[in-house]
This record gives C-alpha cells, structure tokens and sequence, in this order.
C-alpha cells in the first residue's frame, strides 16, 4: 500500500473528476502511475539497448539485407 499527498489544486481536479464520472480518485491515482509505469519501462529499456553500442543498420542496409 502507498500513501501519498497532492497539493490543494491537482486533488481538486482529481475530486472534480471522480465526481463527474462516478469514479473513485484512487482508481484514477492507479491509471496514472500504471501509465506512467508502462512508459517510464519502455523508455529504460530503449535506453538500454542503446547504451549497448550493438551494431545497427539503416533502414535502406535493412531493406537491402532482406532484399526488398
């Protein structure tokens, strides 16, 4: 479990939100950080793979190797 705080105006919108949609906020807080999870990964591993320094191809050396 996590608990944390936002400042006056973000909880507003987010209570504001809720309201409207008859949505909890916590179901809103969940979709955020699963959201910014799901990039923040596939940002890292971008990173990583780079940070390899393999050797890579352009995409005409690509399409040349496989011949189209």
């Amino acid at each position: 479990m996590l608990t944390g705080r936002l400042n006056a105006d973000l909880d507003a919108r987010l209570e504001e939100l809720a309201e409207t949609t008859g949505r909890s906020k916590s179901q809103y807080v969940r979709e955020a950080i699963e959201t910014f999870l799901d990039a923040r990964e596939d940002y890292l591993l971008a990173i990583s793979i780079l940070e390899k320094a393999e050797p890579t191809l352009s995409l005409d050396e690509l399409r040349h190797e496989l011949g189209v």
